[in-house]
């Protein structure tokens, strides 16, 4: 399912004032000065809205407990969109893409407008699931060599295929495992599965929803299943860490028939598009060219070089993209180019691209700011730099990134795909770096603000500390020494 059409597109206009209520009345001279001004007529027209503008459709309560320091919004404004007292609809208070930018700056000052380019913002927080068709073919993964998972797994099998009467997808190895052929009363439902192998059997076209039992290696293997379109993911945390997992397994019947029905809420979590382009060499032989200048004839002799580019890889990546020195003792030497432009060069153990998603893992561990999912963004990371003013660096997602071996390098560099595919990267190679147009649609356990501070809470224990006492225990503690 492609990220654009899974939900409307919704058009912001912009207003002139920030009231939403009555104005105040005025004067008669207040009114006149008013309508004198060229400004503020300006500021009228534009806070008018227009004919073709769609209103935000409106959250559903979510039931979830507050976050700590988290305030209660009131009915008013937690809803999307409600029509006010005198007819006009209400802005949403919370719009995660932030304010719409005024386009007019002083009096004069403009943006000169572009007719070729329209702007639609889609509120991450109003993005919500729905099925054109009931799903009928699920794909459940689990994390293979773990028997901590086999009866979650038979569990949810015989629930998927026996009381929703859907067709599951698991793989062969799975199938394979010992302990499953050993079950009688799995037989009958083993069976029924159908099983792929992942580099030999395409499942991209016929699964509908994807269910993940185990860490969040898990859902970095299903993405990576997946090099175009990805359906929905729903991620149940049994494994070690699981920031990715936000569903308990205890309640799994529940959270899958809320899936099934639509509705839920979702994060498009993004994913990078990364070419390795080899530089191939070949050598033809020697030639004598004959250059006549000046009625002297010289007769050189070279070497032809014939050089072509093919593109080796072609991945999708949700974490990262590493690029390290590898097995060598040396530093790696590599060139960072932004839209063709050489940025910098990094020196060190080598430099890390990631996504917001990715943030939170290797490019955390080496230094890294965390990200939400819905920001776009791509973050690059220096690996242990040999500079100390080398500081991550943000940049839009918009842009393409381009990294290359210094002429003076040393060694070679390797490069990682999530962890996986590792390649050897020569002299004349290079990897380009895009954002991807087909990223992970992540299933929320609650909405997608919570969950994510919630997994930094529980998982990554994010600015856990003994707090500080207060003024009036110190003071009681010294009376009760004292008397």
């Amino acid at each position: 399912m492609d990220s654009r059409a899974e939900s409307d597109k919704i058009g912001v206009t912009m207003s002139g004032h920030s009231g939403q209520g009555p104005q105040p009345s005025r004067t008669s001279k207040h009114r006149e000065r008013r309508s004198k001004s060229p400004r503020r007529r300006r500021e009228g027209k534009r806070s008018q809205p227009r004919g073709g503008e769609q209103s935000q459709p409106s959250l559903q309560e979510t039931g979830y407990r507050r976050l700590p320091g988290h305030r209660e919004q009131s009915a008013q404004t937690s809803t999307a969109t409600e029509p006010a007292d005198d007819g006009s609809p209400k802005r949403r208070a919370h719009f995660l893409h932030g304010p719409y930018p005024a386009t007019h700056f002083g009096p004069k000052a403009c943006i000169l407008p572009n007719p070729t380019s329209v702007m639609h913002i889609q509120d991450p927080a109003s993005q919500r699931l729905t099925w054109t068709n009931p799903p009928s073919n699920v794909l459940v993964i689990r994390k293979i060599h773990d028997e901590s998972l086999v009866e979650p797994f038979k569990e949810l099998c015989r629930y998927l295929v026996e009381e929703k009467q859907l067709m599951v997808y698991v793989e062969r190895r799975v199938v394979e495992d010992g302990t499953l052929k050993d079950d009688e009363l799995f037989g009958s439902i083993c069976n029924q599965l159908c099983t792929f192998r992942e580099g030999f059997d395409d499942i991209s076209d016929c699964i509908d929803l994807i269910i993940c039992l185990g860490g969040d290696g898990t859902l970095l293997y299903a993405s990576s299943l997946f090099q175009g379109s990805v359906p929905p993911v729903m991620a149940f945390h049994l494994g070690s860490l699981g920031f990715l997992t936000p569903f308990k397994f205890e309640s799994y019947k529940t959270e899958v028939a809320k899936v099934l029905e639509g509705n839920a809420a979702i994060t498009l979590r993004s994913r990078l598009k990364v070419k390795v382009v080899k530089a191939a060499v070949h050598y033809h032989g020697w030639y004598q060219l004959l250059f006549i200048l000046l009625h002297i004839v010289c007769v050189c002799v070279c070497v032809c070089v014939c050089v072509c580019a093919r593109v080796r890889a072609h991945v999708q990546v949700l974490n990262e993209v590493v690029v390290d020195r590898g097995p060598s003792s040396y530093l790696s030497n590599v060139d960072l180019y932004l839209n063709g432009r050489l940025i910098t060069s990094v020196q060190g153990d080598g430099v890390i691209v990631s996504t917001p998603t990715g943030s939170t893992a290797y490019a955390a561990a080496a230094g890294a700011s965390m990200i939400h999912p819905n920001v776009p963004a791509i973050m690059v990371t220096p690996i242990c730099p040999h500079s100390l003013s080398f500081r991550p660096i943000v940049v839009p997602a918009g842009v393409e990134l381009m990294i290359t071996l210094s002429p003076d390098a040393r060694n070679t560099a390797w490069v990682s795909f999530d962890g996986r595919k590792r390649q050897e990267i020569q002299h004349g190679d290079c990897i380009k770096i895009t954002a991807s147009c087909y990223p992970v649609p992540s299933i929320c356990c609650h909405d997608l603000v919570y969950d994510w501070f919630e997994s930094l809470a529980q998982c990554l224990h994010w600015n856990v500390r003994k707090r500080q006492a207060g003024l009036l225990d110190i003071y009681f503690a010294m009376g009760k020494h004292f008397f």
